[in-house]
């Protein structure tokens, strides 16, 4: 993995670092608060902070951060103060499952909201079908592949990888593209991803051509492309790997874009010069508004951020914001006391929700279908969108 700058790198271990506290205390039991303060309600965010994932779970971890921080100023939830606890895992299902077990110890949780990245949020569901963290609201994990079974305590909130390729095939298509390349980072990246590309070209008459690393790995096959391949690339796996393929094909004659889904932060990728290096202008998708957008919620997160965080805005950063003001919402509507119980069967309604501008509205499959959209990384190492 190539390493961030050391601004970047220094921010995420103190954050890290104090992530790791919050994580340590998790199991201790609820005790009532001096001079008769209401106890806290408990929110537990599991998230992998993995060399993979550890800019996706940075970004989302600080936007939730400054959600349940603001609702605590402004006086908690329902009278009472969150206590919000972030479990840190290394990705693996043995930390993955010790996490969750850990949260469903804890008698001062009442849900999950917001766990994070996307292996640890597909390793969830089947883990809360059974057992005793069956109880538990999952709320608004991010999921972004297809195909997990989500059960019926688990809430997708965020617009997963078929909607966002299908999003950017439909933006190529209105630009008379023929012709789809794909760059899978990886065998997995493959498997996950394929079928959803194959449905969303096929639906518009989209030729594609794809290609993965052999054991060289991303440069070199940045280097192969030649000429005759198509000149606008879906790009399938996270940054790291997107700034190694983008090194890659360098300063090419032929113009090309690459298109990749919003587990890419373009705000990592902006400082290492990425752009000004290369030929190919790389567009990112992401599954909340742009950061720049004047609806509510968006002018909210850019406000807490602001006060609380010294962050630029981020979308990975805004949708943890949003998971954690969703929770929040649903929660303040119970009637009687939050519960385990009586949470799950509030987010169990699937009670249509506009968070300021998100709209909340789930379909059929458990899903609610939100926003896509896309922002450029420009030559200058400007973000634009």
């Amino acid at each position: 993995m190539a390493l961030l700058p050391p601004c970047r790198r220094r921010s995420w271990l103190v954050f890290h670092a104090s992530a790791a506290v919050a994580g340590a205390s998790l199991a201790m039991p609820a005790r009532a608060q001096p001079g008769g303060a209401a106890r806290p309600l408990g929110i537990v965010q599991i998230a992998d902070t993995s060399p993979a994932q550890q800019d996706v779970s940075r970004d989302f971890l600080i936007g939730s951060r400054a959600a349940w921080q603001d609702l605590n100023a402004r006086g908690g939830l329902r009278g009472r103060p969150v206590l919000h606890r972030v479990v840190e895992t290394d990705g693996s299902a043995a930390a993955t499952r010790d996490a969750l077990a850990a949260a469903a110890a804890d008698p001062a949780c009442i849900a999950l909201s917001g766990c994070v990245g996307d292996p640890v949020a597909a390793a969830l569901p089947p883990l809360l079908l059974r057992g005793p963290a069956a109880g538990l609201a999952n709320v608004a994990p991010w999921l972004q592949r297809s195909g997990v079974d989500i059960g019926t305590n688990t809430f997708l909130i965020f617009a997963g990888h078929e909607a966002q390729i299908a999003h950017a095939v439909r933006n190529l298509a209105v630009m008379g593209v023929a012709e789809l390349g794909v760059i899978y980072a990886d065998a997995a990246a493959r498997r996950q991803a394929q079928a959803a590309v194959a449905r969303s070209a096929t639906a518009l008459g989209l030729r594609v051509r794809d290609w993965q690393p052999d054991a060289a790995g991303l440069l070199p096959l940045g280097q192969r492309l030649g000429p005759q391949t198509p000149a606008i690339l879906l790009f399938v796996g996270g940054a790291p790997e997107l700034q190694q393929f983008v090194q890659g094909l360098g300063r090419q004659k032929r113009q090309r874009y690459v298109v990749a889904l919003a587990d890419v932060s373009l705000q990592v990728l902006a400082p290492l010069g990425l752009a000004a290096r290369s030929s190919a202008s790389v567009i990112a998708a992401q599954a909340v508004p742009l950061v720049t957008a004047g609806v509510p919620v968006v002018r909210a997160y850019r406000d807490v951020l602001a006060r609380l965080f010294d962050e630029a805005p981020s979308p990975l950063g805004l949708a943890g914001f949003v998971a954690a003001r969703y929770t929040a919402e649903v929660i303040a509507a119970i009637d009687g006391t939050p519960t385990r119980a009586a949470v799950l069967a509030a987010f169990q309604k699937r009670t249509p929700v506009d968070l300021g501008g998100f709209r909340i509205d789930y379909d059929a499959g458990g899903r609610s279908a939100g926003p896509v959209t896309q922002s450029m990384l420009a030559p200058d190492g400007r973000i634009v969108g």
